[in-house]
């Protein structure tokens, strides 16, 4: 029987590396793509002795103008059906915007939104043509507010849960679903803040999400309290709480 093929972004660390281990236990081949090639070819070799998958590394680093058609040109080139798509590669930064980095934010901004779009916009319509994909996106708690000190990463997950919820309104009935999935900010972006463990939950709960093909979906009863608060509350008042919570 034919292995389906899942791509997973940023799949050499943190919730990547779960999303991958997750889903060769399920028999899926992977297209792994991250900046660290010694990383990915160590996974690639793990995976497919433990579960007997191919796996394709790929090296690209998504924050450069470009890089995700270079990676769907990959996957024509080898002549892959992807099955599965998660946009995971993102990060995040802190400090003021008046003062903060600017190339480092331009980074940003083309890693969490513009790679994020060209690979969904590039895979999107093969899905539709044999009749069925799941994409998974990873939006963020930090999608429903602003924070006046993050205000480049909050507003980039906001962009990925609106960006992803329309979508999934236009692919309705195409056998193909989209899903922002929306864990706490310690996870999001920060992977390496977390446990093991924690980007272990992390991750199945993203993956039931996306196999239930939900269109918005939240880690944990805390994070989706907080999603409810932040739409409720006048948006001076999350303002204000944000503020706190990060400076």
């Amino acid at each position: 029987m034919k292995h389906k093929t899942a791509l997973i972004t940023g799949a050499s660390g943190g919730l990547g590396l779960e999303f991958a281990k997750i889903l060769a236990k399920r028999n899926y081949d992977l297209v792994l793509v991250a900046r660290n090639e010694g990383k990915l070819y160590a996974l690639k070799n793990e995976l497919e002795t433990e579960h007997g998958v191919a796996v394709f590394p790929y090296t690209a680093d998504l924050s450069v103008v470009d890089a995700a058609l270079d990676v769907f040109k990959y996957t024509l080139e080898q002549d892959l059906k992807i099955d599965v798509l998660i946009n995971n590669a993102g990060f995040g930064d802190s400090g003021s915007f008046v003062d903060g980095d600017w190339q480092k934010r331009y980074e940003m901004v083309q890693l969490n939104v513009i790679a994020m779009i060209q690979l969904t916009h590039c895979f999107i319509n093969p899905m539709i043509e044999q009749g069925h994909g799941k994409i998974l996106k990873m939006s963020s708690v930090a999608a429903f507010c602003a924070d006046p000190y993050m205000s480049i990463y909050y507003a980039t997950k906001e962009f990925v849960r609106s960006f992803s919820e329309a979508a999934a309104q236009e692919v309705k009935g195409t056998s193909v679903t989209v899903t922002a999935f929306c864990p706490g900010s310690t996870v999001t972006g920060f992977a390496q803040a977390a446990t093991m463990e924690k980007a272990t939950d992390v991750a199945k709960g993203a993956i039931h999400a996306l196999e239930k093909g939900k269109v918005l979906s939240y880690y944990g009863g805390f994070t989706k309290c907080m999603g409810f608060l932040c739409r409720i509350f006048p948006r001076f008042v999350t303002r204000k709480y944000a503020t706190k919570m990060n400076r």
